[in-house]
C-alpha cells in the first residue's frame, strides 16, 4: 500500500489498522508534506520500502536523521510522490492528503488503475468529470474511506459482483455532528476563535477539516463528493444534524426503508473496511454499545447560522466549475482565519464572494484548467481576506 498523507490523521489511522494485521497489509510507501518527526516515527515502525517528503528541505532532514540500517530510500518532491502512484508495485492507494494538494497524485493512482481508497474529497470537488474519467479509463477501483461515504457505500444494494447501485434509491442522507459550534448563539459564532472552532467534540480531526466541520463547509463537500461517488443527483442529497455521530449515513430506499450504518465514531472502522473489502477484519475499534449511549439525536441543519453548508448546495446544483471555485476560496479564507486575519463568520462571506465571482466559468476539462482556476480562486480569496483586514485594523 501507498499512503498518502501519511502524517495527517487519516494516515495515522490507516497505518494503526495495517500494523494490526501484518500478515495481510504491508505499507509499500509513505508521503507527507514536511512533518519530519511524525515521518520518521512511521518509518521506524512500519519499515516502507519508500519514504516521501514533499518538502525538499525536510526530505533532506529525514535522510539525515534516519537511523542506519533501515531499508527505506528517502524521496524528495511532488514528482516522486506521482511516480509512486504510478508504480505497479502500490496495490492499494490511500488517498488522504487534505485538500488540492493531493489532487494531482491521486488522478495519477486514478490513470493507473489502482485500488484507491478515497479520503481526499477535494479530488472529486475540483475535478468530478476529470477524476471519474480517469477511474473508469485507468480501470480503477474507488473505495470511500469518509466515515458518510463508506456508510452510504455499505447500505446501497449491491448487484452479482458485490458492488452497489442506486437502483430503487430514493435518497441518501449523511448525517452531521454539527461541530463545536451546533449550540452556540449567534453572537458566539461571530466571535469564535480558532481554539474554539477546532474543539471538535466526536472526532480527532486536523485543523483544516476541524474548521470546516465548524461551518458545515466539510458536510457540504461531502455531498458533492457524494454526487460523483454514486451518481445522484443534488435533490437526491440531504444533511441532517446527528451529534452523537453515531448514524454515519442513511439510505432510504423507494419502498419505505431506510437503512443506516452505525458506528463508534472512528475513523479506523471504514479504513478497515475499506482495505478488506469485500471481506472484514478487525479494526481495532470498541463494539458499539446502544445501551450505554442511550439516545440518538437528529435535528435539520440551520443555514441561516451556517451558510457554507447553503454554499456547497449551491455548487452541487450550479456544477460546472463553481465547486472548484468554492473549494478553493474555502481553504484560503479557513487559512485566514485560522491564522487570525478575518473572523469566523468572514469565511462564509469571502466563499460566496468569490463563488459569485467565478462560480460561472467553463468546467476544468485538464488538471491545467483546475489549477488555473483554483489559483484564480484562492488570489481572489486572499484579495478580500486583506480587505477585510485592513478594515478590521
Amino acid at each position: 500500500m501507498l499512503v498518502l498523507g501519511s502524517t495527517g490523521s487519516i494516515g495515522r489511522s490507516t497505518l494503526a489498522v495495517i500494523a494490526a494485521q501484518p500478515e495481510r497489509f504491508e505499507a509499500w510507501g509513505l508521503v507527507a508534506h514536511r512533518d519530519v518527526d511524525q515521518m520518521l516515527s512511521q518509518v521506524q515502525d512500519s519499515k516502507p520500502r519508500y519514504a516521501v517528503m514533499v518538502d525538499p528541505d525536510a526530505a533532506l532532514e529525514l535522510s539525515r536523521r534516519l537511523p542506519a540500517g533501515l531499508r527505506t530510500e528517502v524521496l524528495s518532491g511532488a514528482a516522486a510522490a506521482r511516480e509512486l502512484a504510478h508504480a505497479q508495485a502500490a496495490e492499494v492507494v490511500v488517498a488522504a492528503i487534505v485538500g488540492a494538494a493531493g489532487l494531482p497524485f491521486v488522478l495519477a493512482a486514478a490513470q493507473s488503475g489502482k485500488t484507491i481508497l478515497l479520503a481526499n474529497k477535494e479530488a472529486l470537488v475540483m475535478a468530478g468529470t476529470l477524476f471519474m474519467e480517469a477511474v473508469r479509463l485507468g480501470g480503477a477501483t474507488l473505495l470511500p474511506l469518509d466515515s458518510e461515504h463508506n456508510a452510504i457505500f455499505q447500505c446501497l444494494p449491491t448487484g452479482a459482483d458485490a458492488w452497489p447501485h442506486t437502483r430503487g434509491v430514493r435518497r441518501v442522507i449523511l448525517t452531521a455532528s454539527g461541530g463545536p459550534l451546533r449550540n452556540a448563539t449567534r453572537s458566539q459564532i461571530e466571535q469564535a476563535t480558532p481554539e474554539q472552532a477546532c474543539a471538535h467534540p466526536n472526532w480527532s480531526m486536523g485543523r483544516k477539516i476541524s474548521v470546516d466541520s465548524a461551518t458545515m463547509m466539510n458536510k457540504g463537500l461531502e455531498l458533492i463528493e457524494a454526487s460523483w461517488l454514486f451518481d445522484l443527483r443534488p435533490e437526491q442529497l440531504e444533511v441532517v444534524v446527528h451529534p452523537q455521530s453515531i448514524v454515519h449515513s442513511l439510505v432510504e430506499y423507494l419502498d419505505g426503508s431506510t437503512l443506516a450504518q452505525l458506528g463508534n465514531p472512528d475513523m479506523r472502522t471504514p479504513i478497515a473496511h475499506a482495505l478488506a473489502w469485500p471481506e472484514r477484519c478487525t479494526s481495532g475499534v470498541a463494539a458499539l454499545d446502544l445501551a450505554r449511549i442511550g439516545r440518538l439525536d437528529f435535528e435539520p441543519p440551520d443555514p441561516e447560522r451556517f451558510p457554507c453548508l447553503r454554499l456547497a448546495q449551491e455548487a452541487m446544483a450550479a456544477g460546472g466549475a463553481a465547486p472548484c471555485v468554492l473549494n478553493g476560496a474555502n481553504e484560503i479564507s479557513v487559512a485566514s482565519f485560522l491564522e487570525g486575519q478575518i473572523g469566523f463568520t468572514q469565511i462564509a462571506e469571502i466563499n460566496e464572494a468569490v463563488m459569485n465571482r467565478l462560480g460561472a466559468a467553463p468546467v476544468p476539462n485538464s488538471l491545467a484548467d483546475v489549477a488555473a482556476l483554483d489559483l484564480e480562486a484562492r488570489e481572489l480569496a486572499t484579495a478580500r481576506a486583506r480587505s477585510q483586514r485592513s478594515r478590521q485594523g
